[in-house]
């Protein structure tokens, strides 16, 4: 595939959801690091473009300080860009001595790119040397579950990765699935019946119903 100026251009292949993640090896703040390392846990994997930038400092800075919160979720943190094991070491130094902030999650060194073309993190209409901010929450049996894609000019809500670890699992604990910005204590919704007879049958079922496809109850 060429663009306008028939340039080659690299294809992204992006993982696929409730598929294995793609497996990894890699160097990072913490020592060598393998995806099998997290078996049994929850794992946020996110991407930035570089070190030493702004937008990038006030999102490490965010995931450091919800670190406890995730914690508490069974979830590890562990980020990722494109750049050097000695870069990722002096900017974490730097954001203590700056912000404050201790990073206490590692931080991929990718340089060769191995781990973000595997997750697609490099997406070639914004830049073929830099990482876009791609989030990927895999479960406790490295399955992944979630991906979401921001563009380099604007940061993450971490704390929408708070809630939506929260919400996979309390999907995964009672078999239903969570509203918009549903938030723990909120009803959950019941599964949709999936024949006509059990779509007659709702309605008695005890749930709080709108519709035959569309009930609520709480947990």
């Amino acid at each position: 595939m060429t663009d306008q100026g028939n340039s080659p251009r690299v294809a992204t292949s992006l993982p696929r959801l409730n598929e294995p993640a793609p497996d990894f090896t890699a160097l990072t703040t913490d020592g060598v690091k393998s995806l099998s390392d997290y078996r049994g846990k929850w794992l946020v994997l996110f991407s930035h473009p570089a070190d030493f930038t702004p937008v990038c400092t006030t999102e490490f800075t965010a995931f450091a300080r919800r670190a406890d919160a995730f914690a508490e979720l069974n979830t590890e943190l562990l980020g990722l860009s494109i750049d050097s094991h000695y870069a990722h070491i002096a900017w974490v130094r730097s954001i203590k001595e700056s912000f404050g902030v201790e990073i206490t999650f590692p931080i991929i060194a990718d340089l060769d790119m191995k781990v973000a073309q595997a997750y697609g993190m490099v997406q070639p209409g914004a830049s073929d040397t830099q990482a876009v901010r791609a989030t990927f929450v895999i479960d406790p049996d490295g399955v992944l579950r979630a991906m979401v894609y921001y563009p380099m000019t604007n940061g993450r809500s971490v704390d929408e990765f708070l809630r939506l670890v929260r919400a996979l699992q309390t999907s995964d604990a009672h078999k239903v699935a969570t509203p918009e910005n549903w938030q723990p204590g909120d009803d959950v919704i019941v599964p949709t019946p999936q024949t006509v007879a059990a779509a007659e049958a709702r309605m008695g079922e005890g749930y709080e119903t709108k519709e035959w496809y569309f009930s609520t109850r709480a947990l």
